[in-house]
């Protein structure tokens, strides 16, 4: 079974063609006209289906071109009645790559306590339970969204990234900002930790590396969760078909 699995973050889009589970080559795009970069990857080939998580508001049929490449096109928005959902109150609010995430990871640890973080433009932190249910969780900004609003927010504090080092506290104003960012956001993820014992935790993300890197403890770090979850999601819709 060979499906288009389509992850649409706030800043970027990743895809893959997969066969049944494996992915395949992973694709990038940061442009404007997503569906055009879809159509050109995709023309000349067919798939059972093209699966899309996005977290983007796209106008409502904006993907429906893409139709008459496969059989099936699965919008996560529209497949929401998923059993690791069902203890959730909302989960027609919940975002399509938190959804995709906490179904991956559910595949891939089983029957396990996890709390998952998502390093991108926000970080989320989703907790599941040893019953494969999805029971909730946070968002709050991400890493360099957090450089962003500092500098955006203030009239004088200049607009840095994160350094590879770390200190307890900077000697200028850059380095204060450096540190300060990365050691809020890495107290946040321990604070998580202390927490939840006996979860265990797993990093994703494009920032994930930079702070798995600066745990003390053991963190399973997992590439490309959403397009693994959307691997299961397509095989799942075929199956149900």
């Amino acid at each position: 079974m060979n499906n288009l699995l389509v992850d649409i973050g706030n800043s970027s889009m990743k895809y893959s063609f997969a066969h049944s589970l494996r992915l395949g080559t992973i694709g990038h795009y940061s442009g404007q006209g997503v569906l055009n970069h879809l159509i050109e990857a995709i023309a000349q080939k067919r798939v059972e289906s093209i699966a899309i998580s996005s977290v983007r508001n796209f106008p409502k049929g904006y993907f429906a071109p893409l139709k008459k490449f496969s059989k099936s096109l699965i919008l996560v928005e529209e497949e929401l009645n998923m059993p690791h959902l069902a203890n959730y109150r909302s989960p027609e609010t919940l975002g399509a790559d938190r959804v995709m995430g906490t179904l991956a990871a559910i595949a891939l640890f089983p029957k396990r306590d996890l709390i998952l973080f998502d390093f991108g433009t926000a970080l989320t932190v989703d907790l599941i339970d040893f019953e494969r249910h999805f029971v909730g969780g946070n968002i709050s900004p991400g890493f360099d969204s957090r450089f962003e609003i500092l500098h955006s927010s203030t009239g004088l504090l200049p607009r840095v990234t994160g350094g590879d080092s770390l200190k307890p506290y900077g000697t200028s104003t850059q380095e204060a900002i450096e540190n300060g960012v990365a050691l809020s956001l890495l107290y946040e993820v321990e604070g998580y930790l202390r927490e939840y014992p006996t979860h265990l935790p797993i990093f994703t993300g494009g920032d994930a590396i930079y702070f798995a890197k600066k745990m003390k403890s053991t963190i399973f770090v997992v590439y490309n969760l959403v397009l693994m979850g959307l691997a299961h999601l397509a095989i799942d819709y075929a199956n149900k078909k």
